[in-house]
């Protein structure tokens, strides 16, 4: 079963065409790679997917809700996590839990109860009362994402989820991956790490708007001969003609 489904996915802006004609599926509980070097297009068609961008031309399904008409059950049915945004730095820790939990719709009672679930699992319940920003970089990522999952979405778009964090924290944070994978959540992340796209099912690779690539990291390793995901991405990428996304 596909919990995402694109055909001839299309963005321009202008004269400009963001995202070229690309097509693709991930199957249910698939860990989803979606790579590409700065300017590929990759931002542009999460954002089509998640439902906040609409399509130029072509489309798509995610969670069974059509991209261009049903954005908005789109969005309670995904969780979505960014480097750059995912937490209020200004709220503590249980508010910012408690804040999501009502923004994607749960009843106070359920907030409650996943809130003390969430704070033992990560070992957090004696920063209950932190504020946000008072948090480790690591320890933010790591509540982003429970936060992300917390009303156990179908799916969770995940962006440069471990930008700027050490490698001890990357693959704690991965270990939070495959959890929710366990509990039958689609993962579909972007990521600078060509080493994590080991850690995915299937890895697509965007090069100027299009998908040049889509295999599991083996297959993509053997067709270009190649040792390392790293290789692979710097083959492709040299293909590249534009750079600002």
């Amino acid at each position: 079963m596909n919990v995402i489904e694109v055909k001839n996915l299309t963005k321009k802006f202008g004269s400009f065409t963001a995202v070229n004609n690309i097509s693709f599926e991930v199957e249910n509980g698939e860990i989803f790679g979606f790579l590409g070097a700065n300017g590929a297009g990759k931002t542009t068609a999460m954002q089509m997917l998640c439902g906040l961008s609409r399509p130029t031309g072509g489309g798509g399904k995610v969670a069974g809700f059509d991209i261009r008409e049903q954005s908005e059950e789109i969005k309670k049915n995904i969780g979505y996590m960014s480097q750059k945004f995912s937490l209020y730095n200004d709220l503590k820790v249980w508010e910012n839990i408690r804040l999501f939990g009502g923004i994607y719709g749960m009843k106070t009672k359920e907030i409650n109860i996943r809130t003390d679930r969430l704070l033992n699992r990560l070992g957090f319940i004696e920063e209950k009362n932190t504020m946000v920003k008072e948090l480790p970089l690591g320890w933010k990522q790591k509540l982003a994402f429970s936060v992300a999952i917390l009303h156990k979405p179908k799916i969770v778009f995940l962006d440069e989820p471990t930008g700027g964090v050490d490698p001890v924290t990357r693959r704690q944070f991965w270990e939070l991956i495959y959890e929710a994978v366990e509990q039958g959540i689609t993962v579909f992340v972007t990521t600078h790490y060509m080493d994590e796209a080991e850690y995915c099912n299937r890895v697509s690779m965007m090069v100027d708007g299009r998908i040049d690539a889509l295999d599991t990291p083996q297959n993509l390793k053997d067709l270009y001969n190649v040792k390392t995901m790293d290789a692979v991405f710097r083959r492709l990428a040299r293909k590249a003609e534009r750079s600002n996304e």
